[in-house]
């Protein structure tokens, strides 16, 4: 919206020009988003105490998280809603990734939403059925994969890290590989969130990772030189990765351990989602693996955990899955568990950064 207001006013006021470089409204889409989150939440946790939208604990959880019960939860509405506000300020309204990414940020926040709503306020325990909720989120994927490879200058070529010559073309494929990764990453990123701040550190992190292969892709002369695929309008995908981080740096304020406020699947399901269409558009879908390498691990020690504990009637490969229970279980403290878990979060960042370069 400022863009579209402000910019055209760079002919009699050449200050306005800077409304043109996408780093400039990167910036301070990511501090407006993270002020309207510093700002708003006390309010919001002071809302949902008087609601009484309290956290529901699970009985089979570890015996120390029983005291975070009654912890303000949907926090994700007050991040979803700094990033959506941010976003519309600062980024080129007339570019369709834009919308693309925001039609599945907020319907996965409505899943997510309808979700926390059955089973904090409607205090139904299980919330949506698995099978629903992962339905609903196909749905959208699969509408967020079609609109992508609708785009006449988008190639429907998978990137592989570390090849540059291997760029396998799926063709219309490419839309069910497309929800596959946002289904994928939404739900890894929902089973990451159970310590406080676990999951919305490395979330921006990967976020200002994928604003780096965002505003790269969108340029033409750096992805000649990085010899990555150009995506035209791309680089506006940068805004949104900004706002994303500006919004989990603001949520993570009040999220830090000891946590004021959780996030809810509000807030984890189209988190997860954003990051993985944004990984779409930016044609590094693959890399995600290593980028968002802590949630794959995350996802894979639930899979895993349940397929042995059924195929050896009951026995187990970890004390507890999702993993960070496991190490918590090993007597590691939450905080430990917590900090360990970013810094590896950002050494993966690292590594995938340096791909680009090594090919």
């Amino acid at each position: 919206m400022l863009y579209h207001l402000l910019y055209p006013l760079h002919t009699t006021i050449s200050a306005f020009n800077v409304f043109r470089y996408i780093t400039f409204r990167t910036i301070y889409a990511s501090l407006t988003a993270f002020l309207i989150c510093f700002l708003l939440g006390p309010w919001v946790i002071r809302k949902l105490s008087e609601m009484q939208v309290g956290q529901y604990i699970r009985s089979d959880g570890p015996e120390n998280h029983h005291k975070k019960a009654g912890t303000p939860t949907m926090g994700g509405t007050l991040i979803i809603s700094s990033i959506a506000i941010s976003t519309l300020l600062w980024a080129n309204l007339t570019n369709f990734y834009i919308w693309i990414i925001l039609l599945v940020t907020m319907a996965y926040g409505a899943i997510g939403f309808f979700d926390d709503y059955l089973m904090q306020v409607k205090k139904r325990n299980k919330g949506l059925s698995a099978r629903n909720k992962f339905l609903l989120q196909s749905i959208i994927a699969l509408i967020a994969g079609f609109l992508v490879c609708s785009q006449s200058d988008f190639n429907t070529e998978v990137t592989v890290p570390f090849f540059k010559n291997i760029t396998p073309d799926l063709g219309w494929g490419y839309i069910l590989f497309a929800a596959l990764v946002i289904v994928g990453t939404s739900n890894a990123v929902n089973l990451t969130d159970g310590l406080d701040g676990l999951a919305i550190g490395p979330v921006v992190i990967a976020s200002v990772t994928y604003m780096f292969f965002a505003y790269t892709a969108g340029h033409i002369k750096i992805a000649d030189y990085l010899q990555i695929n150009y995506i035209a309008g791309c680089g506006e995908a940068a805004i949104f990765c900004g706002a994303l981080a500006g919004a989990g740096m603001g949520f993570l304020w009040f999220n830090t351990y000891p946590a004021q406020i959780f996030m809810g699947d509000v807030g984890s399901l189209p988190l997860g989602g954003a990051l993985g269409t944004v990984a779409v558009i930016t044609k590094q879908e693959i890399l995600f693996v290593l980028v968002g390498g802590l949630f794959v691990v995350e996802a894979l020690s639930v899979i895993f955990q349940v397929g042995f504990f059924k195929m050896t009637n009951g026995r187990r490969i970890f004390k507890m899955a999702p993993l960070h229970h496991h190490f918590e279980l090993k007597g590691w403290p939450e905080p430990k568990v917590i900090v360990r878990f970013w810094i590896i979060a950002i050494a993966l960042a690292l590594i995938s950064m340096s791909t680009l370069k090594l090919r």
